[in-house]
């Protein structure tokens, strides 16, 4: 019933990480928090919380206990999960990505911190997308780490805000602090100016995911000028870069684009290893602390929808790499898609679990979710795929200059959560008339399978676009990570139907289609932009041109492969339920079509959808068998993350609103929690 409120060794490996999070969890509890440490809640990225005061019985008391706006500091996009660490919130928010400290129980913010203005800052493409922050202690004393967009480290001092003394080295720039700091360009090993950053024609790098921390190390990842908005060969590579936590100091750079020697450097033919680039880990990363881990999971390499100027497989493009943290010495890796250009890069932090796998017993797991709507499993410790991974024949490309690899990895188990390719019995067929409908309005569009090249215009098909299902915002993407519970072993993912219609142009024409392009030479084709996509089919009804459901959330339980439920998330929307084609017809649920925010606590899964009007709402789950159990309308729609955390005797439960922040409790807390500023 719905109700309107007013609003971490080798030896250690037998210790299963459902029995780490307890023992934690009963520390914490020992102090009376539950805490939130990294965006993922953990470094295994659970987003899973053991706080049980929220229940089914008490889920239609959840009111509004503060609201954050984080509008005076140009926040937006909501992209950004706060930690809740030693009774303080953290996060990041505007372009400036400010670093701002929050009172948990009355939402006051406490401190925040700017980086001074910079070219190479303003130029980024992910400046509001800062997702969190990084937590360390330091001889006893709580630090907290962000990347900026212009690329620049900082430490500062949980408790004030201060750029942390003894850190990195003075910026000879205007502004910044003379300690706390260190250029991150400066360990690239490409020739730039400390104020205005790389020459374009070099390339540029930002960041859109926080550092993380292991042990003694600090992992930085970063991104880049997104592959469909670019038309030229050049970039610089992702390299990712480790520093000491307590210093500042460099430790060690790993080659994402493997250079002489160096293993995987045979599949890039063409010399493209000099000068191509990207193949960056914008999404966050997981980390194993006690067997010294990190998870990088990694785009694409330059230009996405064409490859023809970088020959080969392009290894560490769309791949997992655990890389040593103490090293940077790879451990093992696996390519998810081999020369990647379907916009196929992964979107989320792997997750991480201990799994109780029938006639194995106890293996330590991590998986990628992907947005080709595959779980990609494996030992996270050995690299070592859980079920079969196998390499299936895929359709050749037919634009000039490019040759893709015959092959890509296939998953056996689990079963795909999502459509993958799109053929005449994928269209909606609600009548025979629509069905028809459909089918016409697909005409100008080559149809096919999950791995279906794009094609060019001028073709010798005569078709506008090649369907690519899911497309580069399909399957499981970056605004909706996936869940776990540590306890059971069960996967949660969101996903969504959303084909990207594929076209290219010649480089020279794209090219004028973007003001400011990195590199120098241009493409002989690139996207026929200025969006992800070209024109997309459409529906004469205005419906979806593919069956329902439209969004969904699965279940999976990592223990077998084998998928528990799956439901619809949210209701039909009105402009579908309404819809005078579709008059008298029974369609069911089919679902919003969004991807959406999700959190599981110790009584429930907690996700954010709209019902059929538009109205938004915060829905209790039962894990087991993805009955609804509660919902409540919430004050607004949520977006990217959620989170659940225990302070002063009370659970909240997070909601990231836009440019707010709104925290959802019981009554009790909402009644000691101030007005918030």
């Amino acid at each position: 019933m719905r109700t309107l409120e007013t609003m971490q060794s080798g030896q250690m490996l037998s210790i299963a990480l459902a029995a780490y999070l307890l023992l934690a969890t009963a520390q914490i509890q020992a102090q009376d928090d539950i805490e939130w440490l990294t965006l993922g809640g953990d470094y295994a990225h659970t987003r899973y919380t053991p706080a049980d005061e929220i229940t089914a019985a008490n889920f239609s008391e959840l009111e509004v206990a503060w609201e954050w706006d984080g509008a005076s500091f140009g926040a937006v996009s909501g992209r950004s999960t706060p930690s809740f660490i030693n009774g303080k919130l953290y996060t990041v928010a505007g372009n400036r990505r400010y670093v701002v400290a929050i009172d948990p129980k009355s939402g006051e913010t406490i401190w925040s911190y700017k980086e001074p203005n910079t070219p190479r800052g303003e130029y980024s493409m992910r400046a509001d997308y800062g997702k969190g922050v990084a937590y360390a202690e330091v001889d006893g004393r709580g630090v907290i780490y962000i990347v900026s967009p212009a690329f620049f480290l900082t430490a500062l001092d949980a408790e004030t805000g201060v750029p942390l003394a003894g850190f990195g080295k003075p910026v000879p720039i205007d502004g910044f602090s003379q300690t706390g700091v260190v250029d991150l360009l400066a360990d690239l090993g490409h020739p730039y100016d400390a104020y205005n950053g790389l020459p374009l024609a070099t390339g540029y790098i930002t960041s859109s995911s926080p550092p993380i921390v292991v042990n003694d190390t600090i992992v930085v990842g970063n991104s880049a000028e997104q592959g469909y908005h670019q038309s030229r060969i050049e970039n610089v590579p992702g390299d990712i870069l480790a520093y000491d936590k307590r210093t500042g100091a460099f430790k060690w750079k790993f080659n994402v684009i493997p250079k002489p020697g160096e293993y995987g450097h045979e599949t890039w033919q063409n010399d493209a290893w000099q000068w191509t680039g990207d193949v960056s880990s914008w999404a966050p990363l997981s980390a194993d602390p006690a067997n010294n881990l990190v998870y990088i999971p990694t785009n694409s390499a330059t230009i996405d929808y064409f490859g023809g100027f970088r020959p080969g497989d392009n290894l560490y493009g769309a791949s997992l790499i655990a890389l040593d943290t103490r090293t940077g010495e790879r451990k093992w890796h696996f390519q998810m898609v081999k020369h990647e250009i379907w916009n196929f890069d992964n979107p989320t932090a792997p997750v991480l679990l201990d799994l109780n796998m029938p006639g194995r017993g106890m293996v330590p797991a991590v998986m990628q979710v992907t947005k080709q709507a595959w779980v990609y499993a494996f030992d996270r410790i050995t690299g070592e795929p859980l079920w079969p991974i196998v390499d299936l024949p895929v359709p050749p490309s037919i634009v000039p200059g490019e040759v893709l690899s015959p092959t890509q990895p296939h998953v056996t188990k689990p079963a795909p959560f999502d459509m993958q390719g799109i053929t005449v019995d994928d269209l909606v067929d609600f009548t025979p008339e629509i069905r028809q409908q459909a089918i016409e309005a697909m005409a100008e569009y080559e149809m096919g399978p999950l791995f279906n090249p794009p094609i060019h215009a001028g073709n010798a098909l005569g078709k506008y676009a090649a369907m690519n299902c899911p497309g580069g915002a399909g399957g499981a993407n970056i605004t909706a990570p996936a869940v776990a519970d540590p306890t059971t072993g069960m996967l949660y993912v969101s996903s969504h139907k959303a084909c990207f219609a594929l076209r290219l142009i010649p480089g020279e024409e794209a090219d004028l289609l973007y003001p400011n392009t990195t590199g120098t030479n241009l493409a002989q084709w690139a996207n026929a932009g200025p969006g992800a996509t070209a024109r997309p089919p459409r529906h004469p009804a205005d419906i979806p041109i593919w069956k329902p459901p439209y969004s969904r959330i699965t279940a999976i339980d990592m223990n077998t492969g084998e998928h528990a439920w799956m439901i619809p998330t949210g209701e039909t929307p009105d402009r579908i339920k309404n819809n005078p084609a579709l008059a008298g017809i029974d369609i069911g649920n089919t679902g919003t079509g969004a991807l959406v925010p999700m959190v599981v606590t110790a009584n429930m899964l907690i996700y954010s959808d709209d019902a059929s009007d538009g109205t938004p709402i915060l829905y209790a789950i039962d894990k087991q068998s993805g009955e609804i159990i509660g919902e409540i309308e919430a004050p607004a729609r949520s977006s990217y993350g959620m989170s659940s955390w225990f302070h002063d005797g009370h659970q909240y439960v997070l909601l990231q609103t836009s440019s707010k922040l709104t925290a959802m409790s019981l009554p009790g807390a909402a009644a000691a929690a101030g007005a918030a500023h």
